[in-house]
């Protein structure tokens, strides 16, 4: 017949007669003729400060005086962000909107407004505090409400609000509020870059197929002229370099590129410099890595250099010989008018005899060794 309610101190109670609202219950004990069991009761813990009953928006309308007695009530404009702190520390983002309430027994709690018509930019001072969120004991909820990006050294940031671009972020930390807009950051390296145009089949004007790779060093010149004009600036360079080589081999004979090997260079180097103007990138070195010419086109060359080398080879051969034989002749023609010169002639040739020989025994005395052995027609 009689129904016993008892609310402790850290909760608050919400008594209901057949689903419907009849009061709420501060800590006590409670005693209800309840014959039919029409009563319920459902308990709050006040460690949830926040009020998420289906009945709040019931009592937000129909229970003024008792929502003033005993909830703060944190409601945002269209425009407006929040920040909710406990105790002066930061725990939770209300998002444009919010129609909350929080119980005032359960914790000092207060909010504060952020308008979000003018400045979309989190402030530095809240900035330090959303980065070290992880490190807190408590986290914040709605953090994913703030779009936070590091932009590392030697690189710029892209900020672009509504897909439009808004901003260029230099090096450092930069946070924005996510709420009514869409926000994006992208990262550009400011640094030289290298970029290889690999395995590219090109056929010359004499029908060679040959396969060559390119490397190429770039950078952005004007990022922002850059990314506006261009959806993917990589991507332009990369097909400008594919047109460009294919303009220096296609019209030209293998050849021509074997005998000047810097000629692609030139020709893409020139193609890069008047395609690239006005798009805020430059082509800082233009560098072909490999020619790669068909396995029976390199037996037909290797065929090529060997018989040239063969050629230059005899003609090496033929004129040391002539000029040998030049030089025999001279020296004969000195012989004949000095005969000291042969004389110094027949000791060297005797030095050159003795040295292969082990013993020798001479008869009749060196003259007569001479004699014997040199003998030249006068």
């Amino acid at each position: 017949m009689w129904q016993r309610f008892l609310i402790r101190k850290n909760e608050r109670g919400l008594l209901l007669r057949d689903g419907d609202f009849q009061g709420l219950l501060t800590p006590g004990q409670y005693r209800l003729f309840d014959p039919r069991k029409r009563y319920s009761l459902c308990a709050w813990p006040l460690e949830q400060a926040r009020f998420t009953h289906p009945l709040a928006d019931y009592l937000r309308r129909n229970e003024a005086a008792l929502v003033a007695e005993h909830f703060h009530q944190f409601d945002l404009g269209d425009e407006e962000a929040g920040l909710r702190f406990e105790d002066d520390i930061l725990v939770e983002i209300l998002p444009p909107g919010s129609r909350t309430l929080y119980w005032k027994a359960a914790v000092a709690q207060r909010l504060e407004r952020i308008d979000l018509r003018h400045d979309y930019r989190v402030p530095d001072a809240l900035l330090a505090r959303l980065t070290q969120a992880p490190l807190r004991s408590r986290p914040i909820e709605g953090l994913s409400a703030v779009l936070n990006q590091q932009v590392p050294a030697f690189h710029l940031g892209i900020l672009r609000v509504d897909g439009q671009i808004a901003a260029l972020l230099p090096p450092g930390r930069a946070a924005y509020w996510r709420f009514n807009r869409e926000l994006s950051i992208e990262l550009i390296d400011t640094r030289l870059q290298t970029l290889e145009v690999s395995g590219q089949e090109i056929l010359t004007r004499d029908k060679v197929s040959l396969r060559i790779n390119l490397s190429a060093n770039w950078r952005y010149d004007d990022v922002e002229l850059a990314c506006s004009r261009l959806a993917k600036p990589a991507e332009h360079l990369y097909r400008e370099l594919q047109l460009g080589l294919r303009a220096a081999v296609g019209t030209r004979t293998l050849d021509e590129l074997l005998e000047n090997k810097r000629l692609i260079d030139e020709v893409v180097s020139q193609h890069m410099t008047s395609q690239l103007e006005g798009f805020g990138l430059s082509v800082e070195g233009i560098g072909v890595k490999d020619i790669v010419l068909p396995g029976e086109m390199k037996q037909l060359l290797a065929q090529v250099v060997e018989a040239e080398k063969a050629a230059q080879a005899n003609v090496i051969r033929r004129r040391e010989e002539t000029n040998a034989t030049r030089s025999l002749l001279n020296t004969a023609k000195v012989m004949e008018d000095n005969p000291t010169a042969l004389r110094l002639k027949e000791l060297e040739t005797l030095e050159k005899l003795a040295e292969r020989i082990d013993k020798i025994s001479v008869f009749g005395g060196l003259d007569q060794l001479l004699d014997g052995l040199v003998k030249i027609k006068t």
